[in-house]
């Protein structure tokens, strides 16, 4: 009766920790539903800001187009104020080679004070300040290069002023393109953080899945866990029942497979570990061979024998060994409970027990080996 409630606390422990697995694995999977959240909200953010930059892109190319158009109106009318100075140069020289003949002509009439005030003066400016008292030069000359000198000094004047304004163009064009730039930047690291994100909500995705499945599986394997710990609640009941023994009524004697032995476990669902398979250091060579069923499923006896051994065992939990002689025995290991008993003996298909998970056991198996003078060896060879 002690190993029944021993056995069932342990059960019952392993139920709890997947259960607490399985909570776990649940606030796992909403801490990654609520960061995939995040980074769609982040994504749209950042998409909402790329087409705020990329309208501005447009604006700023738009501008600069029309600012292209200004500046190129400038240039062409600084082209024509370029080219009528010019012309007004033209004409201010021929109207001072024509005055330089004029005074030719007043000096070989011998009028030399005329010629020496030309010879000492700097320029046409210099020459019509030191000239004005001179009576010989008509009022109606004077008066042209006056006003003709006011003629030119207004076109530099206006030249200068479009030369500012080329000059003011042409900033704006250069803040223009840096503001472009600038612009096209922000749409480049946009760009590569809308990658980042992509792949943050892909990597997230792909754990979220993980953890999900993770969580199935988890929870696939408390129910089971659940139904053992039923199933091994019911045998300990039905034990206490019949005194503490662990025995129950046996089922009718099934012989199947065409072997020297009948299988031990034939309603089992595949096997989960053969003969000589590493298990862990401290188990390098598996002494026999698992096959996996549920809970209950009946066990029979591989040959005719003799019952040496039915009861419990801390590692092989609720056990069966046979003597078949010449030096030939089976074990039947981890039984949720038996139905023989030790000196009993025992035919071929007669049923000795149900699955279990007692003893060292990580779920409902049973364990057949098969030994010959001592020594286990291969079931596979015998079934």
């Amino acid at each position: 009766m002690l190993h029944w409630k021993r056995i069932f606390s342990l059960v019952l422990a392993f139920v709890l920790c997947l259960g607490f697995a399985v909570q776990v694995r649940a606030s796992d999977i909403d801490e990654a539903r609520e960061k995939a959240e995040k980074l769609e909200n982040q994504k749209s953010e950042t998409e909402a800001e790329k087409e705020s930059l990329t309208r501005q892109l447009n604006d700023i190319v738009g501008e600069m187009e029309n600012t292209q158009k200004k500046l190129s109106a400038k240039e062409e009318e600084i082209k024509k104020k370029e080219e009528e100075l010019v012309n007004a140069k033209v004409d201010e020289n021929d109207q001072y080679e024509s005055m330089k003949k004029r005074i030719k002509y007043m000096y070989e009439n011998g009028n030399t004070e005329f010629i020496e005030i030309l010879c000492n003066s700097k320029d046409i400016g210099d020459f019509l300040n030191k000239a004005e008292y001179i009576t010989t030069i008509s009022e109606y000359d004077r008066e042209q290069l006056v006003q003709f000198q006011e003629v030119v000094k207004k076109v530099k004047a206006q030249e200068e002023a479009l030369q500012e304004q080329y000059t003011e163009l042409t900033a704006l064009r250069k803040e223009l393109g840096e503001k472009h730039a600038s612009v096209e930047q922000l749409l480049t690291d946009t760009d590569m953080k809308l990658d980042d994100l992509e792949k943050q909500i892909g990597d997230n995705a792909a754990v979220l899945d993980k953890l999900i499945k993770e969580a199935e599986e988890a929870a696939a394997r408390q129910k089971a866990a659940e139904e053992a710990a039923a199933q091994a609640a019911a045998a300990a009941a039905q034990a206490a029942q019949s005194g503490g023994s662990g025995t129950v009524e046996a089922g009718p004697p099934v012989v199947s497979g065409n072997g020297t032995f009948t299988n031990p476990c034939p309603g089992a669902s595949y096997i989960s570990s053969y003969f000589g398979e590493y298990r862990s250091p401290s188990d390098p060579s598996h002494q026999g061979q698992d096959f996996a069923a549920n809970m209950g499923v009946p066990t029979y006896a591989a040959a005719d024998g003799t019952v040496v051994i039915a009861n419990y065992s801390d590692s092989a939990g609720n056990w069966v060994v046979i003597n078949h002689g010449n030096g030939l025995t089976t074990k039947y290991m981890h039984h949720s409970a038996l139905t023989v008993s030790a000196g009993q003996r025992v035919s071929k298909g007669q049923q000795i027990g149900l699955v279990g998970t007692t003893g060292w056991s990580t779920g409902p198996h049973l364990h057949f080996q098969v030994e010959l003078n001592g020594v286990a060896v291969n079931p596979q060879g015998y079934l």
